[in-house]
């Protein structure tokens, strides 16, 4: 993905997608904006600088699953110097 570079007030701010759009290009017609970007990302601006991204909801549920991947991982890693407990299935 591309990282645009907007001039917001003499400085520089980073847009993390390929597409942008101002707010009120999105208010006018929003399912617009979401056709026209075919399934990537847009970055909604405000006065030049990112408000929010409008991101459909595949990448949404990917960008979920990513985090909540990192969070197990994290856990994993956390418990992985714990002493081992011995179970018995058949006692349970």
């Amino acid at each position: 993905m591309k990282h645009l570079v907007n001039m917001c007030m003499g400085t520089l701010v980073q847009v993390h997608a390929d597409l942008a759009m101002s707010v009120s290009e999105l208010k006018k017609n929003p399912m617009a904006v979401v056709k026209e970007a075919a399934g990537r990302a847009v970055a909604i601006l405000n006065r030049n600088s990112p408000a929010f991204y409008c991101v459909p909801p595949e990448v949404f549920e990917a960008m979920l699953d990513a985090i909540d991947d990192q969070e197990l991982a994290k856990l994993i890693n956390e418990r992985a110097s714990e002493t081992p407990i011995p179970v018995d299935l058949s006692e349970l």
